[in-house]
């Protein structure tokens, strides 16, 4: 087994241990929280428990997830399976959202049809010992998703979280109740299934974003390209696009600035090299390491590298240029510009910046490309 399959089974094991853990906990949870709420008539103190048992589903999911996605690439799937994960996670998400769901319509009914709560010593010192457990498993849970990037865990470690917000309110409604016979139990049920329903939307936002392709972690890139930059011939890293295909698991391509002198092969054995670095320090493919010739030889051409660099940084919300080079047997200029996506005008700018350099070598055939902000 390779060192990375041996890391992606470690975190696999991990994911099952710190899910067991929480389906254990909340199964027990919710027995203690059911019988307390149907022997005390509480809404509140039964929503608590229906939200225990969701979290142990939610758990059940998040493991079958882990398996799923710790399968290895096969024919139909030469990338791998790690996208299960996301599906967990959106899985757990939506067992949330139905949860809160139909606690709100359970609590509205027992506003309209209230029924009297009778709290014991023993049920208060149950929810209260539950508050405190539920912190804890939260935390834990939490923390060993995020040191194992695991979406689903980190959901249930904040579900948790919440849930101990959950317990403390029920928990203070019961002594407002024993104090001043005031009963909020109805009005808790429609105040927590809101915050349920809201934890739901929110887990499953962030679900949708990493499908749909988040930005990466900017501390992440950037220690790839300090890892390609350690490399003597490389002048410049940009371009780093990686494709997610689970947690941790990423292919990707770039692209490199060398001095325009390198040789194929030395091109080719430069390129070898920083694939392999890439992978064993960050565990990532790049299937494609695109070249970019810089001139260094032409003083001619250096002189209008500097005119042009200071034309197109002159503007606000330019980021950075970078592939520039110049082909003086067809006369064109080549060139990525990369413009800040807070501007709404971006084209605009790009065409006006075109034109510009344009002007100032008018000869020449401006071959600009408006690159992304990755």
């Amino acid at each position: 087994m390779s060192e990375l399959a041996s890391i992606q089974e470690e975190r696999s094991r991990t994911i099952v241990k710190v899910s067991m853990v929480g389906i254990i906990t909340n199964i027990l949870l919710a027995s203690f929280k059911a019988i307390i709420g149907l022997l005390s008539h509480s809404i509140a103190v039964v929503l608590d428990a229906v939200n225990n048992l969701s979290d142990a589903l939610s758990s059940v999911i998040t493991i079958i997830g882990a398996r799923l996605g710790n399968k290895r690439a096969d024919k139909a799937h030469p990338l791998g399976h790690g996208r299960y994960e996301y599906l967990s996670a959106m899985v757990v998400s939506a067992l949330v959202l139905y949860a809160g769901i139909t606690s709100l319509g359970e609590s509205v009914k027992k506003i309209i049809t209230p029924e009297e709560v009778d709290y014991s010593a023993v049920s208060l010192i149950i929810i209260a010992v539950a508050v405190l457990v539920k912190i804890l498993l939260g935390t834990y849970v939490k923390k060993k998703g995020e040191e194992v990037n695991s979406p689903s865990l980190v959901d249930s470690g904040s579900d948790a979280r919440f849930d101990a917000i959950i317990s403390f309110s029920v928990l203070l409604s019961a002594i407002i109740f024993l104090t001043t016979g005031l009963s909020l139990e109805a009005y808790l049920g429609v105040a927590i299934s809101i915050f349920i329903v809201k934890s739901g939307i929110d887990m499953f936002k962030e679900t949708i974003n990493e499908i749909l392709g988040a930005r990466v972690d900017r501390e992440f890139t950037a220690a790839i390209k300090d890892t390609i930059l350690e490399e003597e011939q490389v002048q410049g890293v940009y371009d780093l696009i990686l494709h997610n295909y689970g947690p941790d698991r990423y292919v990707g391509s770039v692209h490199v600035a060398v001095d325009e002198s390198l040789s194929a092969s030395e091109i080719d054995k430069l390129e070898r090299d920083i694939a392999h670095k890439v992978f064993m320090k960050h565990g990532i493919a790049l299937t494609g390491i695109g070249i970019y010739s810089v001139n260094s030889k032409d003083e001619t051409v250096v002189k209008m590298r500097d005119m042009i660099s200071r034309i197109v940084m002159s503007h606000d919300n330019i980021l950075q240029i970078h592939g520039f080079y110049v082909d003086k047997e067809t006369k064109t200029i080549n060139l990525d510009i990369i413009i800040d996506y807070d501007l709404k005008e971006r084209e605009e700018l790009f065409k006006h910046i075109t034109e510009e350099v344009q002007g100032a070598f008018p000869d020449y055939t401006m071959n600009f490309t408006m690159d992304i902000d990755i």
